[in-house]
């Protein structure tokens, strides 16, 4: 079973969902404290009220709930844009039979994936990871050179005296090549 972290807080989809198996409150709570926010955003911008969003909100969870209940759950995206998913239909629903039908719904279509949105974020999820694993896979110095430059915005300069390359040019090189390896690692996959 998924671990807890000491904070009691689930810290990944799998927690919550194993949560959500086991009974756990502590997976509602963070299912509402994480997914929440940009549902009731989502809903706000397309007319809705604070109510109607915990509404549709809470129908989702019940949603989600069944299916992992029933053991048919098989979550192939991130939760979140699951849960998004499945807010966006029931919001769309409830637009129509309160009389919103004709409304243009091109007009939401800034605010509201479709489905090629989801399966945009869901291949990007899954690229994010495959990038997070062969990252995992690179090794030092290499995972450290990339981070400090890519993530973190170190200069060459600050790369070189950290990891004492005589020059820039040599921590250059070193970085293209830690680079190559990543891209190795990352079509390996």
């Amino acid at each position: 079973m998924s671990k807890i972290s000491k904070s009691n807080k689930l810290e990944n989809d799998e927690q919550i969902i194993a949560g959500i198996k086991s009974g756990s409150s502590i997976a509602l709570d963070a299912i509402y404290e994480l997914y929440y926010p940009s549902i009731a955003h989502m809903i706000s911008q397309n007319n809705g009220s604070e109510d109607e969003a915990k509404d549709i909100f809470q129908e989702a969870v019940i949603v989600l709930y069944d299916k992992v209940s029933k053991g048919n759950f098989e979550l192939s995206s991130k939760l979140k844009t699951y849960l998004y998913s499945i807010c966006r239909r029931l919001w769309l629903k409830q637009l129509n039979r309160a009389g919103f039908g004709s409304v243009d719904i091109r007009g939401y279509e800034d605010s509201l994936p479709d489905n090629d949105d989801i399966e945009r974020h869901q291949e990007l999820d899954k690229k994010f990871d495959q990038m997070e694993h062969a990252m995992s896979l690179l090794g030092e110095p290499c995972k450290t050179i990339l981070h400090d430059f890519y993530i973190q915005n170190h200069s060459m300069q600050e790369i070189c005296e950290k990891f004492g390359y005589t020059n820039t040019d040599n921590a250059k090189t070193q970085k293209y090549k830690c680079l190559q390896r990543l891209k190795k690692l990352f079509f390996m996959q």
